[in-house]
């Protein structure tokens, strides 16, 4: 598989840096993607269906929220790094996902259809990422007012989903 290193954090969005910070710095991006993919969908499977809906305070997500959240990023942060890596300069706006989970009715699917769901998003991006050339990887492009590289989303999208993971085990279960 495809090597793609760390990049340094002047490549990512102000702040979305502290995604990449969880995933290994080996170059093996996309076989963590790949094995991350694996163990979300056993730990999310181990939870009980009664926790499925269980938010940790008010206004907090569910875990089947949490679940279609990291589906939405993925597809969103998967086609900005489609945009850049074809050197497509448009400058992409930034997206709301709160309001995204209020309209996704996400508590009223099956946990096996969303994990599905997330599984095939997440084979699309890996064939996305091993698709691209090196040269590719490198390139930038500006999405909600800051300038991004490729390899730096695709980073974000492996620390995102273990940043949730965290979060659902020290604040659900």
């Amino acid at each position: 598989m495809k090597t793609i290193k760390k990049p340094p954090d002047t490549e990512f969005q102000a702040n979305e840096e502290i995604y990449a910070k969880v995933v290994p710095d080996d170059g093996l991006l996309v076989e963590h993607l790949l094995s991350n993919l694996h163990a979300t969908t056993k730990f999310i499977h181990s939870i009980p269906v009664n926790r499925l809906l269980h938010s940790y305070a008010e206004g907090k997500w569910t875990i089947k929220e949490i679940v279609m959240h990291l589906i939405d990023m993925e597809r969103i942060y998967s086609y900005r790094m489609l945009r850049f890596a074809r050197n497509d300069q448009t400058i992409l706006p930034g997206f709301d996902a709160e309001k995204y989970i209020l309209s996704s009715d996400a508590n009223q699917r099956h946990i096996s259809d969303l994990l599905n769901e997330f599984e095939a998003v997440r084979y699309s991006t890996i064939a996305l990422l091993n698709g691209f050339t090196d040269a590719a990887l490198l390139r930038t492009g500006v999405m909600n007012g800051h300038a991004v590289s490729v390899r730096a989303l695709a980073y974000h999208i492996a620390g995102h989903e273990l940043h949730h993971l965290g979060v659902i085990r020290e604040r659900y279960l």
